[in-house]
């Protein structure tokens, strides 16, 4: 299709690394905010931005918020690397027989295990899409292989709705809303903001769940009608193993990495503390990062048996996360200067002089869709955008949940055309990027729709 070759090449072609873009952006946000702000009473305005800027850098709150987000993706990895979920994704394949049978399965599962975990259901896609391709060579039947490979990154248009969203993780965090708005807003509004908003309130409000559950039924239908025009492509692929250099013990001391019983009961010991210091946080529907993260640790841990295996995985999983430890720092320093020189207060009175309580979140879903394809990560995205969602939402009336959800839509949705998460399936399904753009596209326009649907009426 010549509009899909057309986007393959312009991401290609005109768009670099994205940590160059993260520079790139530090950049105009020094110059736009050199040119629209305020300088100070005394001393160089250009001095003052640049230690806005290394101030963000280093915001300690920030920081942590850049590792847990680097665990999420890292343990739900680490999770689908397990010998139990190896052989649970061996017996999903076992019941396929033809394309429509792979798209069904293969987006359905994904589309659940991405609501549970990002990282986890990137990977378990790649490899389901991988593993059925490898069943029909040694079975013998034939399959679209890209529109598979597409079904298995379906989970990405849903994932910031879900367990391991960002923006609703950080919110139900205690004070972690005052801590971003700091310096932002005015001690009214302030004052006003809660101390969190629970998960009740945005990933298991009733109106997210519905969303999610049309979604559930409509992309694998979606898949489904478009295996039965999708022409047979060949597959010559050998069975995928994950590279792993851990070496055999050797001595008695290094045993204890492969006893299954020591990991297995440190991974226990884990769960259980979990249930006994969150309990209640779980009755009530709040989750943190932290709380996912403790979590999955422990099911990691159970799961691999041996920490001799964990780390194996851990060695594999860690590659994905280097984008997030070396970008994310040159956003937080784009939202110091955002938030200290008084752009985010300019940028949020914009949005409040044309939209208003209905058409803010709107605004918002199509701003965050836009922004994604420059800042591809739903972490760092809501460090720079989310103090102009929770100002321009505060000054026009909106709910603050339907607010944080209208910037997770907006943000998860062009994943579909931003192929910057795709990689780890790329390099996992051996696929191109321009072979599975087409459906992918087709997918984000129904996605689109539901989410804007949603917004509007719910």
């Amino acid at each position: 299709m010549g509009f899909t070759r057309t986007i393959e090449v312009v991401f290609k072609r005109f768009l670099p690394a994205p940590f160059t873009i993260a520079v790139l952006l530090t950049l105009l946000t020094l110059v736009l905010a050199l040119l629209t702000t305020n300088p100070p009473a005394e001393g160089s305005h250009i001095l003052q931005l640049l230690s806005h800027w290394e101030n963000g850098i280093w915001n300690k709150d920030l920081l942590v918020f850049g590792y847990q987000m680097m665990l999420i993706l890292v343990l739900g990895h680490i999770l689908v690397l397990s010998s139990p979920m190896n052989r649970l994704i061996q017996r999903l394949t076992g019941l396929v027989n033809n394309t429509g049978q792979a798209v069904v399965l293969v987006s359905v599962s994904t589309l659940m295990v991405s609501f549970f975990n990002w990282g986890l259901g990137l990977i378990f896609g790649a490899i389901m899409a991988r593993k059925v391709a490898e069943a029909s060579q040694e079975r013998g039947f034939s399959i679209n292989y890209p529109l598979v490979g597409a079904a298995g990154y379906c989970g990405l248009m849903i994932w910031h709705g879900g367990i391991s969203g960002s923006a609703p993780l950080k919110v139900a965090e205690s004070g972690h809303l005052q801590q971003i708005m700091a310096g932002i807003s005015d001690p009214g509004l302030l004052a006003q903001l809660p101390d969190t908003i629970p998960g009740s309130a945005t990933i298991f409000s009733w109106w997210n769940l519905l969303l999610f559950g049309i979604l559930l039924i409509l992309i694998p239908w979606v898949f489904y009608r478009l295996s039965k025009k999708a022409q047979i492509t060949p597959v010559n692929l050998s069975p995928y193993a994950p590279n792993s250099s851990a070496a055999a013990p050797d001595g008695a001391a290094e045993r204890l990495d492969d006893s299954p019983w020591f990991g297995r009961g440190v991974g226990l010991l884990i769960l259980i503390t979990f249930v006994v210091q969150y309990g209640e946080q779980l009755l009530g529907l709040t989750l943190t990062p932290n709380m996912l993260n403790f979590f999955m640790l422990g099911m990691a841990l159970l799961l691999h048996g041996s920490f001799r295996s964990f780390l194996a995985a851990v060695e594999e999983a860690i590659k994905g996360a280097a984008g997030i430890l070396i970008q994310f720092p040159l956003y937080f320093g784009i939202m110091g200067i955002m938030a200290e020189s008084g752009m985010v207060q300019q940028i949020a009175d914009f949005f409040v002089s044309i939209a208003n309580e209905t058409t803010l979140p709107i605004y918002t879903f199509f701003s965050a869709g836009l922004v994604n394809i420059f800042v591809p990560s739903g972490g760092g995205q809501w460090a720079v955008q989310g103090p102009i969602v929770i100002e321009s939402a505060m000054q026009l009336g909106v709910p603050l949940p339907k607010a944080v959800m209208a910037l997770s839509y907006g943000d998860q949705i062009t994943n579909m055309l931003q192929p910057f998460w795709a990689l780890p399936l790329l390099g996992i399904t051996k696929l191109k990027a321009k072979e599975i753009l087409p459906y992918t596209l087709i997918i984000m326009l129904v996605g689109s729709a539901i989410f804007i649907g949603g917004l509007l009426l719910l």
